[in-house]
C-alpha cells in the first residue's frame, strides 16, 4: 500500500522554495542554549553541575527565556515536518527522520552524555573510581543508581530529551496521517481560518497553555523522562500540531508578521505580571494570583513564540553563507555543548576564577569545542549520521517563500 503524500488546498500559496526566516529561528533557538546551559552553572535551579559562583540576578533573565524557547523548536519542527511530508511519502519520510534523530540518540546517550553524568557524580558524592569505572559498573546498569541523592537511572539522554520528543510526535503523527489521509487537510483549513482572526490568534493558544500550567504541572512535574511527562507533551505536542498544521497557511504567517509589534508589547505585559507573580511582590499566594500568574505565563509562552517569528519573517528573508553552514551545523551543536559546557566547568573548579571570566571561559570553550566537532565530523562519511546529519550533502529542512514583501 503506497502511503500518502499530503497536497495543499486550492487556496493555499504554492510549494515555495524556502523558509530562511523559520531557518534563523532554529538556529537561533539552538544557539541560545549554550548560554542558557551556562547560565544554569549560576543559578538556584538544579542542574547536573554547579559553579562556586552564585548569580541570582541571572533567574529573571533566565526566566526571559525558559517558558517559550523549547517549545519554539517543536513549533519549527512541525513546520519542518509538514513541508517535508510535501516533498517525500509517509513511510521514507519516517524512515528519514528515524535515521536522523534514533542514530544520533543511541549514539549520544552511549558516548556525549555518559560524561555528563559521571561528573555529577563526582561533584555530588565524590566518585572515587575513575570515568572507565562508572561507565563499565555504573553507567550501563540500565537501573537507578546512587540512590537516595542524587539517584538517577542510567543509562541517561540528559539534554536529548528533545530526539526523544520530535522523534515520538512524528511518528504518531504519521500515524494519524496513514489512519486518516483527509484529515490534515480539514484541519488545516479550519485552523487557518480560526488562527487568522486576531482574537483567536492571540487569545486561545494562551488560554490552553495557561490551562497546562495550571492542571497539568501540580500533578505532573517536568521530567523529560517521555513517561509521565504530560505538562510537557500537552505543551510540545500542541506547538508541534499548530507548527504543522498551518506551515502553508500564508494568511495565518502574514498575520503573525502584521502583529508582530502588539504581540511583543502584550508578551512584555505578560513577563511582567508573571515576573511580579513569581517575585512575590503582588502578595502572599492565593487562588487568583495562581490563576493570573498561570494565565500570564501561559500568554507570555504564545505571545513570545508569535513575536519571534514575526520579526523574522519579516527581517530575516535574504539567504547567506552563514545560514546555509549553520543550518547544517547545529544540530551536532546541539548534541555536543551540553558535554562541553560540563567538563570544561568541572575543569575549571578550584581555579579561583572571578565569575564573569569563568563563565567567559566556559562559553568561548563551548563554542570552540562544537565548531571542531561540527569541522571534523562533516568531513568524515561515517561520523556524519552519529551526528544527525546525510552522508552526502545536507538538503534543506524548510522550503521557504521564493520572494516575501514584508507587510507594513
Amino acid at each position: 500500500m503506497k502511503l500518502p503524500t499530503i497536497s495543499p488546498p486550492s487556496d493555499f500559496a504554492p510549494a515555495p522554495e524556502r523558509r530562511i526566516d523559520l531557518d534563523w529561528v532554529r538556529i537561533s533557538a539552538f544557539g541560545l542554549l549554550i548560554f542558557y546551559h551556562v547560565g544554569m552553572l549560576y543559578v538556584s535551579w538544579g542542574f547536573h553541575i554547579k559553579s562556586a559562583h552564585r548569580i541570582t540576578a541571572l533567574e529573571p533573565l533566565m526566566l526571559v527565556l525558559n517558558p517559550w524557547r523549547l517549545a519554539l523548536l517543536f513549533l519549527v519542527s512541525g513546520v519542518a515536518t509538514r513541508f517535508m511530508l510535501r516533498k517525500y511519502a509517509l513511510l521514507p519520510l519516517l524512515r528519514s527522520r528515524s535515521a536522523r534523530l534514533l542514530i544520533p540518540l543511541v549514539f549520544g546517550m552511549l558516548v556525549v552524555v555518559p560524561p555528563q553524568a559521571y561528573e555529577q557524580i563526582v561533584e555530588a558524592l565524590g566518585y572515587p573510581a575513575g570515568f572507565v569505572d562508572f561507565y563499565l559498573r555504573h553507567y550501563l546498569a540500565f537501573a537507578p543508581q546512587f540512590c537516595p541523592n542524587p539517584c538517577i537511572v542510567l543509562p541517561t539522554w540528559n539534554h536529548l530529551w528533545f530526539v526523544v520528543y520530535l522523534w515520538v510526535y512524528t511518528m504518531a503523527l504519521g500515524g494519524v496521517v496513514a489512519a486518516v489521509p483527509g484529515l490534515v487537510e480539514w484541519l488545516e483549513r479550519k485552523l487557518a481560518a480560526a488562527m487568522s482572526n486576531a482574537v483567536l490568534l492571540l487569545v486561545v493558544p494562551s488560554l490552553a497553555f495557561a490551562a497546562y500550567r495550571l492542571v497539568l504541572l501540580p500533578n505532573f512535574p517536568s521530567t523529560h523522562a517521555l513517561f509521565g511527562d504530560w505538562y510537557n507533551h500537552a505543551l510540545f505536542a500542541t506547538v508541534f500540531l499548530i507548527g504543522f498544521l498551518l506551515a502553508r497557511a500564508e494568511a495565518f504567517w502574514d498575520a503573525v508578521e502584521r502583529r508582530r509589534w502588539l504581540t511583543l508589547s502584550l508578551a512584555v505585559v505578560s513577563y511582567l505580571s508573571f515576573l511580579a507573580v513569581w517575585s512575590g511582590k503582588l502578595g502572599p499566594p492565593s487562588l487568583s494570583l495562581k490563576l493570573f500568574g498561570g494565565f500570564a505565563y501561559g500568554s507570555y509562552q504564545w505571545l513570545c513564540m508569535l513575536a519571534v517569528t514575526g520579526f523574522a519573517r519579516h527581517w530575516f528573508t535574504a539567504d547567506s553563507a552563514l545560514r546555509r553552514y549553520l543550518t547544517d551545523a547545529i544540530f551536532p551543536y546541539y548534541i555536543v555543548h551540553q558535554t562541553a559546557i560540563i567538563l570544561i566547568a568541572h575543569a575549571l573548579q578550584g581555579e579561583g576564577l572571578p565569575a564573569w571570566l569563568e563563565a567567559g571561559i566556559v562559553i568561548s570553550g563551548t563554542i570552540a569545542a562544537c565548531v571542531l566537532t561540527y569541522e571534523i565530523v562533516r568531513r568524515v562519511p561515517i561520523l556524519r549520521p552519529l551526528f544527525g546529519l546525510r552522508k552526502g550533502t545536507s538538503e534543506p529542512a524548510m522550503p521557504i517563500r521564493a520572494s516575501h514583501q514584508p507587510a507594513q
